[in-house]
């Protein structure tokens, strides 16, 4: 009986580490929290607080938009001793704007972490940085290569798209997960600091989500996609669901001083603890607007907001009276920016005409 011959599957593309290396030496990008692949060679070491603090900030967020966060959070807080120290409160203002907040809670539990079990000192392995709060296996695994050239594979979605070309992959990056540190692992060189942020850089500018410049690409040579013709049709785009509405209404209450009521929201939930304007609960239709009190009321017009999960649209409606609610503050309209004010509710506020 006739056997058929076994299938052979090719191995994976190696990506070419030596080159990426060589390409980054010319075109690292400067930034706060980096040590140059100069100053590596003459022997400067990345501060691990640094470092972790700039990678958790970068979490869904632009280099662009966390430069300023950055600074004021290491004017403030120098070490992670500092930050651990602080008020969550202050941490909270401080964050204020950048979105995805629980990201500031835990950042403050792991300062706090990292002070009381490490004595201040980060772990160098990634296997030690996972059991800090808020640290999974990106963020664990770009700290110890970074920091300590552990050659652990270090994935982000530059690296994933990358990747995702250089092997043309016909699958959405969420189903080739494995694929994909696979094939960046078994490039890690012993320079691997080097070696993660030079794949960072070179998805962020020259392998970028809307453009392929694969003439000054260091792995043009091996890359599927670019001999596809067609780079920019990976990563292939996962199926996007319709996220659903939501509907509520925000209360801004003015008093006649200049100053305007506002509360802490709960300890737990989308936006805990920060600081918010009353208002209702958020819902899956538009009700009619319920007032915490009789009044003057009047319609400011609608807030749109668009969460990573749903859409919310907020009435607004104001009054100018001094009648404060049961558990809230006063706070100066002048001075709105010594609050812990997500992007939302300065949007309200905005709408109501204030700031």
């Amino acid at each position: 009986m006739a056997h058929s011959a076994p299938v052979q599957h090719s191995p994976t593309p190696m990506l070419d580490a030596d080159a990426v290396l060589a390409w980054y030496g010319r075109y690292a990008r400067v930034l706060p929290w980096r040590v140059s692949p100069e100053g590596r060679a003459r022997g400067e070491r990345p501060d691990p607080y640094r470092i972790w603090l700039s990678e958790v900030m970068l979490q869904q967020t632009t280099i662009a938009a966390v430069g300023r966060y950055f600074a004021a959070f290491t004017t403030l807080w120098p070490t992670v001793a500092d930050l651990a120290a602080a008020p969550l409160d202050d941490v909270l203002v401080q964050w204020a704007g950048l979105g995805y907040y629980a990201r500031a809670r835990n950042l403050h539990a792991c300062a706090i972490a990292v002070v009381e079990r490490h004595g201040g000192v980060f772990p160098k392995s990634a296997a030690a940085l996972r059991d800090l709060p808020g640290i999974g296996d990106y963020t664990s695994a770009a700290i110890a290569a970074i920091c300590h050239d552990e050659r652990v594979a270090v994935v982000d979605g530059n690296v994933d798209r990358v990747v995702a070309r250089y092997l043309a992959l016909d699958k959405p990056v969420r189903e080739e997960k494995p694929l994909i540190r696979a094939t960046v692992q078994q490039a890690v060189p012993i320079r691997a600091g080097d070696f993660a942020q030079a794949m960072m850089d070179l998805g962020a500018t020259v392998c970028a989500p809307r453009r392929a410049n694969c003439l000054v690409c260091p792995l043009q040579s091996g890359c599927a996609g670019t001999r596809s013709g067609n780079p920019l049709a990976f990563p292939v785009p996962p199926a996007k669901p319709e996220k659903p509405e939501r509907f509520g209404t925000a209360f801004v209450i003015r008093h006649p001083e200049g100053r305007v009521f506002v509360r802490q929201r709960g300890p737990k939930g989308l936006l805990a603890k920060m600081t918010e304007v009353p208002g209702t609960d958020w819902g899956d239709a538009e009700t009619p607007a319920v007032f915490p009190f009789s009044g003057n009321w009047q319609r400011a017009g609608d807030v749109r907001h668009t969460f990573t999960h749903f859409h919310l649209t907020l009435a607004v409606w104001t009054i100018l009276k001094d009648h404060p609610l049961d558990e809230g503050w006063w706070a100066d309209e002048q001075r709105l920016g010594d609050e812990a004010l997500p992007s939302l509710f300065r949007k309200v506020l905005g709408k109501a005409g204030i700031g």
